[in-house]
């Protein structure tokens, strides 16, 4: 039987869609850093649970309610370190859009330090949402 990466573990504890619940798994100032040139709005850096939390909330409202995270593949690197890939979908006005996501996230003694949230200038795909 193969012993669970300790990052790995703290990844699979982790509700982003119930950050609340999931607060005593970021560092006191973790920051959650997100790159996207189709949010610009978005962009930046998110300090702590309460910011990170205030991030994903935006981001609903922004989607209406539509994000959704797909994972693909997550890969430890180092004592440290968990790369992800997914694949994530959200309505935007008129666009249903899919996007193809690498996410790196930096976890130090069973907490979350920092993450780096980076999106592609263009989208996977994007449909008509009003179809």
């Amino acid at each position: 039987m193969t012993e669970t990466h300790p990052a790995m573990a703290v990844l699979e504890e982790l509700d982003l869609s119930d950050l609340a619940a999931s607060a005593h798994l970021f560092a006191e100032n973790a920051v959650w850093h997100y790159s996207n040139p189709n949010l610009p709005e978005l962009e930046g850096d998110h300090v702590g649970a309460g910011g990170i939390g205030a991030f994903f909330a935006a981001l609903a409202e922004k989607s209406h309610g539509t994000f959704r995270i797909e994972p693909v593949s997550a890969t430890p690197v180092g004592p440290e370190l968990v790369v992800v890939q997914s694949r994530n979908t959200l309505t935007l006005e008129t666009r249903f859009v899919t996007v193809d996501v690498v996410v790196v996230w930096r976890i130090v003694a069973g907490r979350i330090e920092e993450v780096w949230d980076i999106v592609p200038g263009q989208p996977t795909e994007v449909h008509d949402a009003r179809h």
